[in-house]
Parts: C-alpha cells; sequence; structure tokens
C-alpha cells in the first residue's frame, strides 16, 4: 500500500477539520471596496483558493476600527452591515469544501491618514519615524476600545461563518508594534518588561474567546524577528510564543519582518528561493518553538516545492506549511502536487506581485508565462 505523504494528511485544529497541512498565508488581495466591502471580484479571487485544493485559506487582512485601515481596497470587518458580503465569500469557499479563516488586525501607525482621515495611532512616539506618517500615541481608553473592537470582530466573523480568526501580531501591524520593544517605549502596563508589551495581545485573546467560545479555532501569526536593531529576535520570541501558547491561542504561525522597513538576510533572495524548491526561511526559529508549546505550529516563508514541505513535516518542525506568493501565481498547487505533478511552484519570488500591488494595483502575478 502507498504511504500518504503526511502533507496530505487530515487533521484538525480545535474544532477545524483540514484535509491538508497546506495554508494559503494572509495575502492583501485589494478587491474590497472603499468601505472594505466584499466585491463579486474578491469572492471569485477566493474562490480559486478554494477549488486549488487548501487545507485552510487565511484572508487578507481586515480592519477592526475604520483608523485602522492600511491600504486602499482592503477588507473590512468593523461593522455589522459588511458581514452578509464576508458571508458571500464564506459560503462560496465552502461549496468547493474549503476552510477559511479572517486575518484581523489594527494597522496603528501603519495606517493611512489620506484613508483614514485622522492622525494614525501607536503605542509610542519615537524618533525613527519608521512609517514615514506623523502618529500619536494611544492612551488606555484607546486600548480598551481596540480590544473590544478586535471582540466585536470576532463576532461578525463567526456569524458570516468563517472557520477559524488569525490575530494579525506581525509585520508592523499594531499588536506587534506593542510586542516589539523598538516600537514600544511606553512605561505603563502596556510597556517595558515582556510581559507588559505582550499585554494587549493576551486582553485580544481573551475577548475574542468571549465572543466565539471555547471550541472555535484561534489563530495567531508572530514575528520571530524583526530584522531591525533594538526589535524582537529569538531568544525573546520564544518565550512569546510559549506565553500565547499558554493562554488558549489555538495554533501560532510564525514570520517576521517590519514591511517597509526592515533589512532582510540575504538568504530571502530570489536567487535563494529558486534553489532546491525554496528555502524555509523560519525553519530555525520553528525547530526551537516546536518544542516549547503545546499547539500547532504554521512555518510560512520561502516554500516552494512539496518535497521541502514535506520534509519538514516529517522531521516535526512545524505542522503545518504556509505559503503566500505560489497560490497568487498558481491557485491550484496543491491540486497538481495530489495528482502527481510535484514540480515545485511555478513561482520565481519576483516580488512583482508586492511592487504592482504598492504602485497601486490588484494582487496578481505579472509573470507572462505561467
Amino acid at each position: 500500500m502507498m504511504r500518504v505523504m503526511k502533507a496530505f494528511e487530515s487533521t484538525e485544529i480545535k474544532s477545524l477539520n483540514l484535509k491538508n497541512r497546506f495554508v494559503r498565508s494572509a495575502t492583501m488581495e485589494k478587491r474590497a471596496d472603499t468601505e472594505g466591502r466584499v466585491t463579486q471580484e474578491l469572492i471569485d479571487f477566493t474562490a480559486a483558493l478554494a477549488r486549488g485544493g487548501l487545507g485552510l485559506i487565511i484572508t487578507g487582512v481586515a480592519y477592526v476600527q475604520f483608523n485602522g485601515k492600511a491600504y486602499p481596497n482592503q477588507i473590512g470587518i468593523y461593522k455589522d452591515d459588511l458581514i452578509p458580503g464576508l458571508k458571500m465569500m464564506t459560503d462560496k469557499v465552502h461549496e468547493y469544501d474549503g476552510k477559511i479563516a479572517i486575518q484581523i488586525a489594527h494597522a496603528g501607525s501603519k495606517a493611512d491618514l489620506k484613508h483614514i482621515g485622522e492622525i494614525p495611532l501607536a503605542p509610542s512616539i519615537i524618533e525613527e519615524d519608521i512609517f514615514r506618517t506623523h502618529s500619536r500615541e494611544i492612551n488606555l481608553d484607546e486600548i480598551d476600545h481596540i480590544v473590544e473592537s478586535f471582540g466585536e470582530a470576532a463576532r461578525r466573523a463567526k456569524e458570516a461563518g468563517f472557520d477559524a480568526i488569525q490575530i494579525h501580531a506581525a509585520h508592523g501591524h499594531l499588536l506587534h508594534q506593542f510586542i516589539s520593544p523598538f516600537t514600544n517605549r511606553r512605561n505603563d502596563a502596556y510597556g517595558g518588561n515582556l510581559g507588559n508589551r505582550i499585554r494587549i495581545v493576551i486582553e485580544v485573546s481573551e475577548r475574542i474567546r468571549d465572543e466565539v467560545g471555547e471550541r472555535f479555532p484561534i489563530i495567531l501569526k508572530m514575528n520571530v524577528e524583526d530584522f531591525i536593531q533594538g526589535g524582537i529576535h529569538l531568544d525573546e520570541s520564544k518565550i512569546i510564543a510559549k506565553k500565547f501558547s499558554d493562554v488558549g491561542i489555538d495554533a501560532i504561525e510564525i514570520s517576521g519582518g517590519f514591511m517597509g522597513i526592515s533589512s532582510y538576510p540575504k538568504h530571502f533572495s530570489k536567487k535563494e528561493a529558486e534553489m532546491d524548491g525554496g528555502k524555509a526561511h523560519f525553519l530555525k526559529h520553528a525547530e526551537v518553538i516546536k518544542n516549547l508549546i503545546d499547539i500547532p505550529l504554521i512555518i510560512v516563508g520561502g516554500i516552494r516545492s512539496l518535497e521541502l514541505s514535506e520534509r519538514i513535516l516529517q522531521l516535526g518542525s512545524a505542522d503545518y506549511i504556509s505559503m503566500c506568493r505560489p497560490f497568487i501565481r498558481e491557485p491550484n498547487l496543491i491540486n497538481r502536487w495530489e495528482a502527481g505533478d510535484t514540480r515545485r511552484s511555478r513561482c520565481i519570488s519576483c516580488n512583482q506581485c508586492l511592487t504592482k500591488i504598492i504602485e497601486g494595483e490588484t494582487t496578481r502575478c505579472h509573470q507572462e508565462k505561467i
């Protein structure tokens, strides 16, 4: 009897049954309308991923307050009249036997003044204007309001039919700004030592749990490296991951970097991504953290082949393989691999998808030959 690859095993995260171990990592789609409503174009874009055989789709980041919007045509989940459109999207995914989580966040100082109409919020005012925008320090009442907004967003997500929620605490969004000592210079209960810096994330997770119940899966995305002096590194991120595991998070996805400001290592280059089906950028971090937590670990970053995915899973370095750009190039990638065509992803890590997004286009692959 032929052995079933670990990558194609069915698994569970809390009450969530997944048909394989492949996850579409949250990727901005830029297909919502100006108020964050789901459009037919976004539904079609997401349905293609569901048809492609993924175990779990994680949406692009959805903002929980209007002043937490990071970019135009971003998905919103900050008011109840957005629920019907979100429900149309989850219904379409479920038609194809897919599972979908929504990533929720507040952009903090990454919010765009021209989109939100007010000065963006930040944990601290720092001399290094890293996001090239003026911001103001968030006060305690506003922190309480943000925690409540995450809870309300979770309620809407469950009503809209999502199978899980991912809290975005990475890549320079507000919760990550609180966690990172580079962006958090506060001297109150939300700043200083590690316990204080992660306090808001724990409060958010507890408020979400109040809304969704004990069996609903809550996933968290966190940085294991900020790639910036004075930021988070593995010696601290392994402690952070253990603390999140202990307070009721159901799975952790690890990533790294402040979008737009980090100096990524040279081995994150396109050349390295093209070698051996890619390089798992955060593999050494995963191997450390996996031994410290009692919940599933999701690894993202640079993986481009079934062979490498299976190797990581067989070694027990992670429980799930998460990818982003390969599914922009090839939404049907997992079906192709499962059918026996195990050639590596056609994504060449050229990053033109990201470049064009910054220039205002929707998310798509810009290579002419698919």
